[in-house]
């Protein structure tokens, strides 16, 4: 049975119009990679694919990095982000590139 609910409820749970999709990542640098290499390349990957792109990205690591990427506004990451992310970040030579199928990043 479906529930009616307001926009303002929607909006606070997260669903309906208001459902934002992101999805995981993870890489990781060569061993011995020097920590002003890893800091530029972490900077790079922030200008030049997660801002340039209206995506916010949440996540750490030193040799191994993982984290999650969706928008910056509520709204869908879609597999074009996906695609890039990966491209960017093999691109660079990065090990072990892995993206997450798209999901709720509120509720799964």
């Amino acid at each position: 049975m479906a529930k009616n609910r307001s926009r303002r409820l929607r909006k606070k749970m997260h669903i309906d119009e208001f459902q934002e999709l992101g999805f995981s990542v993870k890489w990781t640098f060569p061993e011995g990679t020097g920590v002003d290499v890893i800091d530029e390349t972490v900077d790079a990957f922030i200008d030049e694919v997660i801002e340039a792109n209206g995506l916010a990205f949440d996540g750490s690591g030193y040799l191994q990095w993982e984290g999650l990427i969706c928008l910056q506004e509520i709204g869908h990451c879609t597999d074009d982000h996906r695609a890039l992310v990966t491209k960017w970040l093999e691109a660079r030579k990065l090990k072990n590139v892995e993206t997450s199928e798209l999901f709720d990043i509120w509720w799964d």
